[in-house]
């Protein structure tokens, strides 16, 4: 008789949380619209973002440092002061987006940090240069994480990793494109009476006050405001959304409550040392890769350019493969921890008393895992954080803590250690290593939660809840499943 009570209340429970059902055919077609309209846009703002940001390691080998009378470490001083202004910008940005609405927001800021970047060019001085660093920070430092959480209105979990991968995809071509422009525009060397390094730094500025200006009227601010969905299509996303657990119209609104959850949860600080230790070596790898390739032979600067280029398409291809294979088997952990350690056996080659050969091969080995390492936990975490307010606090905080490594990195591979760069090197294996056992331990408790979960060990703590103040504790609910 128990037995059967027990059955009966399981199939209610089933019964009342089930999905609404949905035109598979039409959300692939819709899922298709989706990244016509938004991932383009998205692609290039942090294309351009990276461009800006890491271009000062391409005018480092055309004479900035001679022009400006850079001595000692002033050089990595200017690199790394971007990201103090950068990091305090991240969770703030995130907090106001939806308020000040993401057109508004993303297009001020874009248009902003495109004049920057571009007056960075006619700097004369290491004083000048180190005011436009902290400038092109403070503005910058809120794209990437407001382009995360954006991604998140439109797009379901089981989608994301993919959409937040086209953003390293960029950077990979950001880091590619970089080299090449560089290497072209260095040929403007003298024209206007102008060194190359700062044409590179105008030039390269200049898209992104154009398309700063373009994304106020191309980005959508979300999925009920989108000018280019039908009604239908309007209606469709809704649906999606009440098809994730803990997606609730109210969780869709901002909460000071849950901001304060985001900030106590020491889940999401977990997240945010691993994040620190994979972006020590994306901040190494990518503003340092053409010194670091320069030191391995006696290369011109168009041949350390040209060489830079292939690790960098080698490192996009693998995580668009990886993510996609992610985003079907929900399996971030495993790949995250997978591909940390090819990156560790990468640095491992690049630390070996090898040839020139060898130590080209440890830089693809380290662009194999570089972007897979850093952006499936970008992913990972806001699919885990139903509740839009959590999910940006959460978000801001992974950002922002895991760029302070930003600070650090520039300073591992000072001029001083050339043309090995072994602290540097073995820095970043240390972090990245660290990172897997991190990512790795989050993967095995979640997975341990899901399975108390299923087994209804967490259910008496909401046993006198109704089914909707169930559905509005988000990733605290029992019902709720989180991604490994």
């Amino acid at each position: 008789m128990a037995s059967e009570e027990s059955v009966s209340k399981e199939s209610v429970s089933e019964e009342a949380v089930a999905p609404p059902q949905i035109d598979h055919v039409a959300e692939k077609k819709l899922v298709r619209k989706l990244d016509l309209f938004i991932i383009p846009i998205i692609m290039l703002l942090y294309l351009f973002s990276f461009l800006d940001r890491v271009n000062i390691g391409n005018a480092r080998l055309y004479g900035m440092e001679e022009d400006l009378g850079l001595q000692g470490n002033q050089y990595q001083t200017a690199v790394s002061i971007l990201f103090v202004t950068y990091l305090l910008s991240e969770l703030p940005s995130n907090l106001v987006l939806k308020k000040l609405r993401p057109s508004r927001w993303i297009s001020f800021i874009t248009t902003s940090w495109g004049i920057i970047a571009t007056l960075t060019g006619i700097t004369q001085s290491y004083a000048g240069l180190i005011a436009c660093r902290l400038l092109l920070g403070l503005v910058e430092g809120g794209l990437f994480p407001g382009a995360a959480v954006y991604l998140t209105l439109f797009y379901t979990k089981r989608e994301l990793a993919l959409r937040i991968g086209y953003l390293f995809v960029s950077a990979a071509i950001a880091g590619a494109v970089g080299g090449l422009l560089a290497y072209g525009i260095g040929f403007m060397d003298g024209v206007g009476g102008q060194r190359g390094w700062r044409w590179i730094l105008i030039l390269e500025g200049l898209p992104s006050l154009v398309l700063g200006i373009a994304t106020w009227f191309l980005l959508a601010d979300s999925p009920e405001t989108a000018f280019y969905l039908s009604d239908e299509e309007k209606e469709l996303m809704r649906v999606r959304r009440q098809r994730q657990a803990g997606q609730t119209e109210s969780a869709q609104k901002f909460h000071k409550e849950d901001v304060y959850l985001g900030l106590k949860d020491w889940k999401i600080y977990m997240f945010c040392a691993g994040q620190f230790g994979t972006d020590t070596m994306l901040y190494g790898y990518s503003t340092f890769l053409p010194t670091i390739i320069k030191g391995m032979g006696k290369w011109s600067t168009a041949q350390t350019q040209a060489l830079t280029i292939p690790c960098y398409c080698l490192g996009a291809l693998s995580y668009v493969v990886v993510a996609r294979l992610s985003d079907a088997q929900q399996k971030r952990g495993l790949y995250t921890v997978i591909f940390a350690l090819i990156s560790v056996i990468g640095y491992g080659v690049l630390m070996s008393d090898a040839g020139q050969g060898v130590h080209y091969f440890g830089c693809f080995l380290v662009a194999i895992g570089l972007y897979v390492a850093c952006g499936l936990p970008l992913a990972w975490l806001p699919s885990n954080q139903p509740r839009y307010s959590k999910r940006a606090t959460a978000t801001g905080l992974q950002l922002t803590i895991g760029n302070a490594s930003g600070i650090m990195a520039p300073f591992l591979y000072s001029s001083s250690d050339e043309p090995r760069y072994l602290r540097g090197h073995g820095v970043s294996l240390a972090m990245v290593a660290m990172a897997a056992v991190v990512f790795g331990f989050m993967s095995w408790y979640l997975s341990k939660r899901n399975d108390q979960r299923r087994r209804g060990e967490e259910d008496g703590k909401v046993a006198d809840m109704s089914e909707d103040e169930i559905a509005e504790l988000g990733d605290e609910s029992p019902r709720f499943i989180f991604t490994v």
